[in-house]
């Protein structure tokens, strides 16, 4: 393809620095600081919605629901990583699945590297439910306040994965395909961290945020959610390198699309169970 800021655009995850800064043994990754925007930017519009739109939540209370929201991202994203990747190995290694050094080659800081999005998910879920249940809150209508801008935010941590130089594609011989760092077969490669950046991304957010006023029913929103992000998951996965250790697989599909294939079902489902009679 064409030359992007003097180099081949096959060639740009070489050309990036995933540290965005560091002193002594910790270092500072771009993967860390675009999540760390990716919830203020979830933040920031659900706090625009409140104060354009008729929500009658105070900031405290969503700023308290994100802290929580944050650490179940983390642990959950965490535990589902360790869960569907390499079980045994994490079981034998305890150790790894909380320290940010590596031992094996001297003292070095990686950071804790490996997230599942359907973990992180599952604990988001449920901390939501017991938030809402303590603070008497409608959580069909607290869902449809927060669902228009969480892919906006997603898109931010697909990205931060891409300047990582993690979570690749398989094998490909399309002209856009990519050489990341992190390949140890140095082969071209589909940039499925920007596929999902875009479609359960920035598509969905652009569709949400044009239609967030619209009002059907209270979980509208959660269901288009599950329904449009498990869709397209659904389908990236075919062109998704499957994450070292995650072998199961229930005929031609993995376990990330048995489980996006639930969330699809659970938004019709929500659909069927709160759509208006006519």
């Amino acid at each position: 393809m064409e030359q992007i800021f003097g180099f081949s655009w096959s060639h740009i995850p070489e050309h990036i620095n995933p540290v965005f800064y560091s002193f002594g043994l910790v270092k500072i990754h771009w993967y860390g600081l675009m999540y760390g925007v990716a919830f203020v930017i979830v933040y920031l519009l659900v706090v625009y919605r409140i104060r354009t739109e008729r929500f009658k939540y105070s900031k405290d209370t969503i700023f308290n629901f994100m802290l929580y929201a944050i650490l179940g991202v983390l642990v959950g994203g965490r535990l589902g990583y360790i869960i569907t990747s390499d079980f045994k190995y994490y079981l034998a290694n305890p150790l790894k699945i909380i320290s940010p050094f590596d031992f094996s080659n001297g003292l070095q800081y990686t950071g804790i590297l490996g997230m599942a999005y359907h973990g992180g998910l599952i604990a988001v879920l449920l901390i939501y439910i017991i938030f809402c249940y303590q603070k008497k809150i409608n959580h069909w209508h607290f869902a449809d306040l927060f669902v228009p801008a969480i892919p906006l935010g997603y898109a931010f941590g697909r990205l931060g994965n891409f300047i990582n130089g993690e979570l690749y594609g398989r094998v490909t011989t399309l002209p856009w395909g990519m050489y990341f760092p992190l390949d140890p077969t140095h082969q071209l490669r589909h940039p499925s961290q920007l596929y999902e950046a875009f479609f359960e991304g920035i598509f969905l957010f652009l569709i949400f945020w044009r239609i967030r006023k619209r009002k059907y029913f209270d979980g509208f929103f959660l269901s288009l959610y599950l329904i449009g992000y498990g869709l397209a998951r659904f389908f990236i996965e075919f062109v998704r390198e499957p994450i070292s250790g995650a072998a199961f697989r229930l005929g031609p599909f993995n376990l990330a699309q048995i489980f996006c294939i639930g969330m699809m079902l659970v938004g019709i489902f929500i659909i069927l169970i709160k759509k208006p009679a006519k």
